[in-house]
């Protein structure tokens, strides 16, 4: 019995902790005039997204490219955006 309940318990945890989740950059904007490429990332509420740089960079290049520039290159800060609140008004994803 006591066995039984550890493994439940175990499975309950390991169901709530969530998944690492490769998540790749998709372009959500942008300026051609301003020579701007907005990149974005969304997951799930039991996701930990795993995200790479290069990726993004790569994937801004091409876009840029397509516009005439030569290149691409990081800059600014992170803007987050939740979509999803919970009944305490805690994001949940």
């Amino acid at each position: 019995m006591v066995k039984r309940l550890v493994l439940m318990v175990v499975i309950a945890v390991l169901g709530v902790a969530g998944c690492a989740v490769r998540k790749d950059w998709f372009a959500s904007g942008g300026s051609r005039a301003d020579g701007t490429v907005q990149l974005s990332v969304t997951w799930g509420l039991f996701e930990k997204p795993v995200v790479d740089g290069a990726q993004g960079v790569a994937l801004a290049k091409s876009k840029c490219e397509v516009w005439g520039y030569t290149g691409a290159q990081p800059f600014g800060g992170v803007f987050t955006q939740c979509n999803s609140t919970d009944y305490q008004g805690n994001c949940n994803g």
